[in-house]
């Protein structure tokens, strides 16, 4: 079969230069839109189902969530495992469907389970699936400070959470940006239950007020000739002191208001972690991007989003990337790059100082951008990206790919000078076909046995 290769090869030399060309120029195109990641995608099809049950401790969370959700999701079509972490009012559960499954369908099997579910999980309780994001999706952290204290971790949480996340989720590719740390901003009424007693005010009347007082309601609309205006009651406020002044209750036809019977502050919400940037307090963003998604050009666009927001942050807030995992991989990159160029190199020398012909030096050379470009093709006709592992392979296919070419090209260089030198030459292209036919079994058997040295990993599979 190789030995037909070869002819067709020789007795085509125009066609194989084009489709040679078209090769290179094709996997060009194909490269520059190619996922880039730090790691290839090993994990199952996998959806995440989150629960909060407030109050409930981690054996009622199991018990009473986790329990009922995992015996709804056993069974559904293409589910290989199910499993679960129950914590202090807190389930997660992990839905495993079988390789090659689309995750959208998945998500929609999960989600008619989801529906079933509900009927035996506690009242209030509402099960909602995380978003779709990669094993190794978290490409950045970020942390933000007041470098000189001026603004509290609460407003810099604040700037966070309804600024420069909104701002982030509108890139396409992004799964979720979460915060940590600073503190949640809340409305918190301090009840006072000595002026309850003195006013005689009940508590759930506070807790209804406080609920109401921050709820719009309609109350229909007014016709006047043609037109209709709609009566609005517009409770909503982010003042305390508006807050402050809901009725809660009459006394002696008295109003009493909700700053009479509680103190109304702003303060963070009850932590249970935190995060801090250098030994001070600071809010960190992770953002996760989506599977498949390009990691370079998407933290690009995340890092220009965070130059153009830097003007518009409170004085004295800046914005520090801790993690940019686009930097392992263009070290990967880079090393890659390096092979690429000291094997080139090396070729160089090596024909040149024992060929002594730059002709044979660049056609051998020739060699290393069309393999390239023919793995980049294959590469997206499975649907494959560029990551440290696949880069880390083609680095050392780059040593054996070169080294079959030096062979190859130095002994139909080697008989076309010993034909030449004859005293009845034959012609050149017989030549080196029977060159190419003299060292080619050898050439491949050599590199199979290189392969054979890499096939135990293939036996690594969950």
């Amino acid at each position: 079969m190789l030995d037909r290769v070869i002819a067709f090869s020789l007795r085509n030399r125009m066609l194989i230069l084009v489709g040679a060309a078209l090769v290179v120029a094709y996997g060009g195109f194909i490269l520059r839109g190619m996922g880039v990641d730090v790691f290839p995608d090993l994990n199952r099809p996998t959806v995440t189902i989150l629960t909060e049950a407030g109050g409930l401790s981690p054996e009622e969370v199991e018990t009473q969530v986790s329990l009922p959700i995992e015996v709804a999701m056993n069974g559904a079509p293409g589910v290989e495992r199910v499993r679960s972490q129950s914590g202090v009012g807190l389930s997660v559960v992990y839905v495993e469907f079988a390789w090659g499954t689309d995750l959208l369908v998945d998500r929609q099997l999960v989600q008619e389970r989801l529906a079933l579910a509900r009927e035996r999980l506690p009242a209030g309780v509402a099960p909602a699936m995380g978003p779709i994001s990669s094993i190794m999706g978290e490409i950045l952290l970020i942390g933000m400070r007041s470098e000189d204290g001026a603004v509290s971790p609460m407003e810099v949480r604040s700037v966070a959470d309804w600024v420069v996340r909104q701002r982030l989720l509108t890139i396409p590719g992004i799964a979720q940006v979460i915060n940590i740390g600073g503190g949640v901003k809340q409305f918190q009424v301090l009840v006072d239950t000595e002026r309850l007693k003195q006013l005689d005010v009940s508590f759930q009347a506070v807790e209804e007020a406080a609920a109401r007082a921050t709820v719009n309601t309609t109350g229909g609309f007014v016709e006047s000739g043609s037109q209709e205006f709609l009566v609005r009651n517009l409770a909503r406020t982010v003042s305390v002191e508006e807050l402050g002044s809901t009725v809660v209750a009459y006394r002696e036809r008295s109003p009493i208001s909700l700053s009479q019977v509680a103190r109304i502050v702003e303060a963070p919400g009850v932590k249970r972690g935190d995060a801090g940037v250098n030994g001070k307090p600071a809010v960190i963003l992770s953002v996760q991007k989506q599977p498949g998604a390009n990691t370079l050009a998407l933290t690009q666009e995340v890092e220009a989003a965070l130059e153009q927001l830097r003007p518009t942050l409170p004085p004295g807030v800046t914005i520090t990337p801790l993690f940019r995992q686009a930097s392992f991989i263009s070290a990967a990159i880079s090393n890659v790059q390096h092979a690429l160029r000291d094997g080139a190199i090396l070729v160089v020398i090596v024909l040149l100082l024992f060929l002594l012909n730059l002709r044979t030096t660049l056609i051998t050379l020739t060699a290393i951008p069309l393999s390239l470009m023919v793995t980049v093709i294959v590469f997206h006709a499975f649907g494959l990206s560029i990551n440290t592992m696949t880069l880390g392979g083609l680095a050392v296919a780059i040593g054996e790919l070169v080294d079959d070419a030096i062979v190859d090209v130095e002994n139909v260089f080697r008989r076309l000078r010993e034909n030449r030198a004859a005293g009845s030459p034959v012609p050149p292209l017989r030549v080196v076909y029977d060159a190419s036919r003299e060292v080619r079994n050898s050439i491949v058997f050599a590199t199979i046995l290189v392969v054979l040295v890499f096939v135990p990993l293939f036996s690594v599979w969950d």
